[in-house]
């Protein structure tokens, strides 16, 4: 047993991870008026299609709207667990707000359609989208769980993965 805690000790401090992180934010300022995924930045434009067959575009998703929601799903149970969420908590307090759901793994839209049938989210109140190729995914830089929250100018105010929702609500709420 002893030998083995030497081990784990050993691979542990030898990856060199900070076990104990500050939970400071340590990533380089972004430039005002840059287009990326970070914080401050205008979102990067898209253009994909729903599960409908429909083209959806950052304009048009937010035509109407005092911002939207993207998050990167791959219909997994704590997806699922966070889209339940945001459909049962955070949609109803936020109508003036798209919510997009970003399937950026069935890699078609009939495959999408299908697995946002199968998991109950068709006719949702979601937009469901289907990121063939994942390039939201990566102009994003998505992942499971990310959500990313644009306000109606078109400039992210959140980028980060769903927690429990409290957050999500924070940018929402501070949405002009």
């Amino acid at each position: 047993m002893l030998l083995l805690m030497l081990v784990l000790l050993c691979l542990l401090t030898g990856c060199g991870d900070n076990l104990f992180p500050s939970g400071e934010d340590q990533r380089p300022p972004v430039q005002t008026g840059t287009t990326g995924p970070s914080v401050g930045q205008q979102a990067p434009d898209f253009s994909a299609r729903d599960i409908t067959g429909a083209t959806v575009t950052l304009s048009s998703a937010l035509a109407g709207k005092k911002g939207l929601v993207l998050y990167f799903t791959m219909w997994c149970p704590i997806c699922d667990i966070h889209m339940n969420h945001l459909r049962s908590v955070v949609m109803p307090s936020f109508p003036d707000v798209a919510f997009l759901l970003v399937d950026y793994v069935s890699g078609s839209v009939t495959d999408a359609a299908n697995a946002a049938t199968s998991a109950g989210y068709a006719g949702s109140g979601f937009t469901v989208l289907a990121d063939v190729g994942q390039v939201l995914l990566g102009s994003y830089q998505g992942t499971m769980g990310t959500t990313v929250v644009i306000d109606g100018t078109g400039i992210i105010t959140m980028n980060e993965d769903y927690q429990d929702g409290s957050r999500l609500r924070t940018a929402l709420t501070a949405l002009p």
